[in-house]
């Protein structure tokens, strides 16, 4: 089997079986297709390459400069490729099984704090159309502690206004369901209300909460530069963006005695170890105290 059509198939399998969304799909396909260009000098099909090879690949990464955690991210691309071809019965084994992962450090995500948050917010101009979306956009993000792919697809039936809850999609379609604070719910429905209803809606984009001024979903990249924005005229240094506001949503749960096991349903975590950052993020704001108020820190 060529390169190319395994690929393709492979795309197919992530999309249709696996459920993924179009950014993991494209990163993955990506990956395997740097394989296929190092393989392709020497003569190697996805069907014939072996571990010696997908061991040389791999040290050429690191070789380059390539982090631990790209490794990693192209290790697991592999590995999914190779599990496909197994199900698929176009190969017997996995040439990526056995192989040693990159130690990958732990890096603390960005959050803001209460007061920088307040500062975010009040750097909103709500005297403009404009204004009004992006408070409700700021609210929902920090409410729910949403993804950005979450957010510009959240659906207006997808609100249960009188329950205080939305009902998020979150990644490989996995369904959620989320509390929203009053006022944030209301930011939405007066930005739904008073800005949306004069927007030329395009057809397909009617249900959704967000849109833009030609009457379709906002981009990932405006939400992006507009949060940006924000936080330059705020005095906020930090370099910012959607995801700091899903860290700030559950750093401060977590600082608030939140239970680790509800922030993890929350956010939408498979695993407890992806949620278990924001204690260790709490233990490094307890030594900062420690350091700041005890009298020989």
């Amino acid at each position: 089997m060529k390169w190319t059509l395994a690929i393709k198939q492979f795309e197919n399998y992530l999309r249709l079986e696996r459920g993924l969304s179009s950014n993991t799909i494209e990163a993955y396909s990506r990956d395997i297709g740097k394989l296929a260009l190092w393989a392709e000098p020497l003569d190697d099909s996805c069907l014939t390459i072996d571990k010696n090879t997908i061991r040389s690949f791999i040290q050429g990464l690191a070789s380059e400069g390539k982090s631990a955690r790209t490794q990693a991210r192209m290790r697991s691309a592999l590995r999914t490729f190779y599990i496909f071809l197994k199900e698929e019965e176009l190969r017997e084994d996995s040439p990526i099984e056995g192989l040693a992962s990159p130690q990958i450090g732990r890096k603390l995500p960005i959050y803001l704090s209460i007061d920088e948050m307040e500062a975010l917010i009040s750097a909103i101009d709500r005297s403009m159309p404009q204004g009004e979306r992006d408070y409700a956009i700021v609210e929902t993000l920090y409410a729910c502690g949403l993804r950005v792919s979450e957010l510009i697809n959240l659906k207006i039936r997808d609100i249960y206004q009188s329950d205080g809850l939305i009902r998020v999609i979150g990644k490989g379609n996995k369904e959620r369901i989320v509390p929203i604070y009053p006022k944030a719910l209301n930011a939405i429905y007066r930005y739904i209300k008073e800005i949306r209803s004069h927007v030329e809606v395009q057809k397909g984009f009617e249900d959704f909460v967000f849109l833009n001024q030609r009457g379709k979903t906002l981009s990932r990249v405006y939400v992006f530069k507009r949060i940006a924005s924000l936080a330059s005229k705020a005095g906020i240094k930090k370099r910012i963006g959607p995801h700091t506001l899903r860290h700030t949503f559950a750093t401060h749960l977590i600082q608030n005695g939140a239970d680790i096991i509800v922030i993890q349903s929350l956010l939408g975590h498979e695993s407890i170890t992806t949620t278990e950052i924001y204690t260790h993020l709490e233990q490094s704001h307890l030594r900062e105290t420690v350091l700041k108020f005890h009298p020989r820190g």
